[in-house]
């Protein structure tokens, strides 16, 4: 069985590793595998973006434990959730709004059955305590519901949308990766339903710098040079090749794109 973690728990601390040591105690023929724990710290929507680029490559039955908890020990309510193709734990404060809202929810329990907790269960490390024996029962064959009571109602955040005005399409930086390469929120379907005219046409104002249509790939246009495409992420992003769009640009996360019509 699969057990994946997303966290903002950083590479630091000792808390990964514990984590993967609860996970293991209980299901040792587990395979844990590190999504990020790059995740800023409490950035839900950051952590959603993350787990949604990833669930989609990870065989059927896959375990994704997430952790990005702000309001840890608070009122929000620990989760296990099954979908299409897998399970879902974490805190219920909208880390799996972007998965859920491509895959439907087929079962969802409050983490409340303190059978299944580690004793005594801390108020600020629920990832030990509470996430990880959960991701370790149901990575040994546990069933969902023997954790908890249902749930059919969790909370969400609001995920950007690109907004389609009379003169353009804007769109928003989601996301900076590591190589400085700006991820937006437009998907390429989203754009095939505003423009039908080929997408060779287009022309982007990105920052005081203009792109003319979109590229497969980065080398499609000459070291230095700025390049919007469809990247890994299935999202518009805008590179420069071999350099660092966000800080040629000056640009960052919340920033606008706007694309034009011919």
């Amino acid at each position: 069985m699969i057990v994946t973690l997303t966290t903002d728990f950083g590479l630091l601390d000792p808390f990964v590793g514990i984590v993967k040591g609860v996970i293991l105690g209980l299901a040792p023929q587990a395979t844990i595998i590190d999504l990020t724990h790059g995740v800023p710290p409490g950035d839900i929507l950051r952590g959603a973006l993350a787990l949604d680029a990833a669930v989609d490559y990870f065989p059927p039955g896959t375990i994704h434990l997430a952790v990005v908890d702000p309001g840890v020990g608070g009122p929000r309510k620990p989760l296990a959730v099954a979908l299409d193709g897998g399970c879902l734990v974490g805190p219920d404060n909208g880390l799996f709004t972007a998965v859920l809202a491509r895959r439907p929810l087929r079962q969802a329990v409050v983490l409340s059955n303190a059978k299944y907790h580690l004793q005594p269960t801390s108020k600020t490390f629920h990832g030990r305590d509470i996430f990880a024996p959960a991701a370790g029962q149901l990575a040994r064959g546990l069933p969902l519901h023997e954790l908890g009571d249902p749930v059919s109602e969790l909370n969400t955040i609001d995920l950007p949308q690109p907004v389609e005005t009379a003169d353009d399409l804007e769109v928003h930086v989601l996301h900076v990766d590591h190589f400085g390469n700006l991820v937006t929120d437009l998907t390429f379907t989203r754009l095939g339903a505003w423009q039908r005219d080929g997408h060779e046409r287009l022309s982007l104002i990105v920052g005081s710098a203009r792109i003319y249509g979109l590229s497969a790939t980065f080398s499609d246009v000459a070291p230095g040079r700025l390049v919007a495409y469809f990247g890994g992420s299935s999202r518009l992003e805008v590179a420069v090749r071999q350099g660092n769009a966000a800080a040629t640009l000056n640009m960052g996360i919340g920033a606008v794109i706007h694309l034009l019509r011919p």
